[in-house]
């Protein structure tokens, strides 16, 4: 009975679920766990294929299907483009789950142009043009379907080292509220997980001794997450079952990381 309740209330057993990002650390981590739930999944990637393909067959072999699917996700023609392949393979697509971002330590005086349009069209730009795109999908084919962006813990706190980066993050917790009280009347929900620190490739080179105990020092658990600690939040999140009434949410994942002050 007990596994029963669990599968009917967090299994997506029979859903579409569209991972922009999905080529890389956490992106991928979380394109498995939609797997283990029960998910097919298509894995949206611009650079990495070869990360892809690997990602692709780790999530065959849990028994559902895969497919990587290359886009720009700063290239709104080339994500219609995706949709449709994504449509002809699984027949329709019930979760977005926003996962790309880079970053840049650059001290403020010194960013230029180039580097604040390229965060910010990754991070920002990249993530409004996926909602739209596969937002409009669901809308038009009445489908319940649930968005969920990737944010972080600098969207609230003015963290050093991230200053683009931050700023992107900030207009995506808003874009998501936005987007959650224009689409609820869809039966669409849009949310947001906010990871604390999960080092990946993008972050490791600003992650020094110094800054580690800085961020351990802040960190009621005193560690960095592990990829595989933001499966259940975002489980949660996807399935209509489990989080039907939630909308608009941005939920921490970052070890109290947002909790600590004095």
């Amino acid at each position: 009975m007990a596994k029963s309740y669990l599968e009917n209330t967090f299994g997506l057993s029979g859903k579409v679920s569209v991972v922009v990002g999905g080529s890389g650390v956490l992106g991928g981590s979380v394109a498995e766990a939609m797997a283990k739930a029960g998910s097919n999944v298509a894995v949206i990637y611009n650079h990495g294929k070869e990360a892809a393909d690997e990602r692709v067959r780790a999530i065959r072999k849990l028994g559902v299907e895969a497919q990587a699917v290359h886009a720009d996700a700063c290239v709104k023609r080339d994500l219609e483009n995706a949709k449709e392949e994504i449509i002809s393979q699984f027949g329709g697509i019930d979760i977005l789950i926003n996962a790309p971002g880079i970053n840049s330590p650059t001290p403020v005086l010194d960013i230029q142009e180039e580097e604040w349009e390229r965060i910010l069209n990754v991070n920002l730009k990249g993530m409004f043009m996926a909602c739209q795109v596969f937002g409009k999908h669901m809308i038009d084919k009445k489908i319940k379907g649930s968005i969920v962006n990737f944010s972080s813990v600098s969207s609230e706190i003015p963290l050093s080292k991230v200053f683009t980066y931050s700023i992107s993050k900030s207009g995506v917790n808003n874009m998501t509220r936005f987007l959650a009280r224009e689409w609820a009347p869809f039966g669409i929900r849009v949310n947001a997980i906010m990871p604390g620190f999960f080092p990946a490739e993008q972050n490791r080179k600003i992650l020094t001794d110094e800054r580690r105990k800085s961020i351990f020092g802040h960190t009621p658990m005193a560690r960095y997450g592990e990829p595989d600690e933001l499966s259940g939040a975002m489980i949660w999140l996807a399935s209509n079952n489990a989080s039907s009434f939630v909308t608009g949410a941005i939920i921490p994942v970052d070890g109290g990381f947002t909790s600590m002050t004095i």
